[in-house]
């Protein structure tokens, strides 16, 4: 009989806040990680001038000082968040199976922080004074290498690398190798430091990113009329996910109960979603499917919406598709958390999935802030501007979309012993 899986622990790390309490509360008041770049130097910024930074983040509370400059960001992020995520789910690995205990953590773009700077050093140095830490710190792998390392985990280890989409497929990855009998704990999510001056110019030249550099903290503003792109963000986030059988033997505390994984993809553009949701429609259903649940059975989705003209109307239209009735006459709710955290790419489906489970956990529906004007085409319940305490919550999906047409869509629900 197949595993059923829960999660246990929780470890967010992003401009709202480090830590399951901190990020909780600042999702719930409503409060914006956005703010002025400081991470590029004034004379590389691009046009968008603003980024959800981690300006407080010190990798030496995390990481061994010694070993801080072997590591990017990116990998820094990660550890942190793994860490947060076992001591949450008072996980200690040296006290269970290491080979049953595995590691499934992605990357959008990896170390581009250590590409810019040693590149600089290659073209300014010369090749014998680029760091041997090079490729180690830069390789997307490289946060799931770390993370099992330093944990002693020693079950399947795995990277996946599909854009915005990576750390939701990471999760729903991980929760497959459980219920395969793979491994009984995984340490499941993402990772992103994109805040480097080739990301910025990059996403700055395909015009993806708001300009509203007068006013950071409502420039992330999802299904508004007047959003201009989404904003960049940068953290990691890690879930400790464990076979309900094993969950139960240590007396964990249960969260939420992972019930459906849907994938697809659009075959449409390497950019664009296809305007009718065809294909994030399909990895919602098939997340449904996964779930043997109805739509009607749902509660809340966690939208994708990345504040993009385009990417927040498919995304509408998606979920009218799948849902009907049940979500333009307002019987479920649909909020976008990158209003506050910004978009952290390919830890984004991490830090959203975090949002759904504690919505589920807590009874409280997470707002869109900023959302001012609604676009008359962006015309469903998206908890605008204030979160809503004391709601029923027993299912919630997140979505997350990326570039190269990859759909990913989760299922979590309420567990019932």
């Amino acid at each position: 009989m197949e595993e059923r899986v829960v999660v246990t622990g929780l470890g967010p790390v992003c401009a709202v806040g480090v830590g399951k309490d901190e990020f909780w509360n600042g999702i719930v008041s409503g409060r914006s990680g956005v703010g002025k770049v400081t991470l590029v130097p004034e004379k590389e910024q691009s046009a968008c001038k603003i980024a959800a930074e981690m300006t407080n983040f010190d990798p030496k509370v995390w990481v061994d000082p010694k070993k801080v400059k072997r590591m990017d960001r990116f990998i820094q992020m990660a550890i942190a968040a793994s860490k947060l995520a076992a001591a949450d789910a008072k996980l200690d690995v040296e006290q269970e199976d290491p080979t049953r205990v595995g590691v499934c953590v992605g990357s959008g773009a990896g170390g581009f922080q250590t590409l810019e700077n040693q590149f600089r050093v290659l073209l300014e140095k010369g090749p014998d004074r680029c760091s041997p830490f090079t490729v180690p710190a830069l390789i997307v792998n490289m946060a799931a290498g770390w993370i099992s390392i330093l944990h002693k985990a020693k079950g399947p280890n795995s990277c996946t690398v599909t854009a915005c989409a990576t750390s939701a497929n990471s999760i729903g990855d991980a929760c497959r190798f459980i219920q395969r009998g793979e491994a009984d704990v995984m340490f499941a999510g993402g990772s992103e430091a994109p805040i480097t001056t080739l990301c910025m110019a990059g996403f700055a030249a395909a015009r993806t990113l708001s300009t509203r550099n007068d006013d950071p903290t409502r420039a992330s503003r999802p299904f508004d009329r007047d959003r201009d792109g989404f904003v960049m963000g940068e953290g990691g986030a890690i879930l400790i996910l464990e076979s309900l059988t094993h969950a139960k033997k240590r007396g964990a505390h249960i969260y939420a109960e992972i019930v459906g994984f849907g994938l697809s993809g659009d075959a449409w553009d390497i950019v664009q979603p296809p305007p009718d949701g065809e294909g994030a429609a399909r990895a919602m259903v098939m997340a449904l499917k996964d779930a043997n649940l109805k739509p009607e059975d749902v509660n809340y989705v966690n939208a994708h919406g990345t504040s993009t003209l385009l990417g927040d109307r498919a995304e509408t239209t998606a979920i009218k598709r799948v849902f009907g009735n049940h979500a333009t006459s307002f019987k479920m709710a649909v909020s976008s958390t990158k209003s506050m955290t910004g978009h952290l790419i390919g830890a984004a489906g991490a830090i959203e999935a975090i949002a759904s489970i504690l919505a589920i956990h807590d009874s409280i529906l997470p707002p869109t802030i900023n959302l001012d004007n609604p676009d008359p085409q962006c015309d469903l319940d998206y908890v605008p501007n204030q979160a809503r305490k004391n709601s029923t919550v027993n299912v919630a999906m997140s979505n997350s979309f990326g570039f190269g047409g990859h759909n990913a869509s989760l299922v979590f629900k309420k567990y019932v012993g």
